[in-house]
């Protein structure tokens, strides 16, 4: 893989929550009202990983 591109889908977010447990609940619930979502996946430390599908299909230019 070394020498090649990153590649990012359009209109995919990738979005890190470093948050406690209501926080982080009160915004996953903010961010589902609104966009489509994968299942968070929490990890240690307070973190919690999930996909935001915003809709948008322009290419990605970075």
């Amino acid at each position: 893989m070394t020498g090649r591109a990153r590649r990012y889908l359009p209109g995919i977010a990738d979005i890190r929550i470093c948050a406690d447990e209501e926080t982080t609940e009160r915004v996953l619930e903010a961010l589902e009202s609104v966009f489509r979502c994968t299942d968070p996946r929490p990890y240690d430390g307070g973190r919690t990983y999930l996909q935001v599908d915003t809709g948008c299909t322009d290419p990605d230019t970075d």
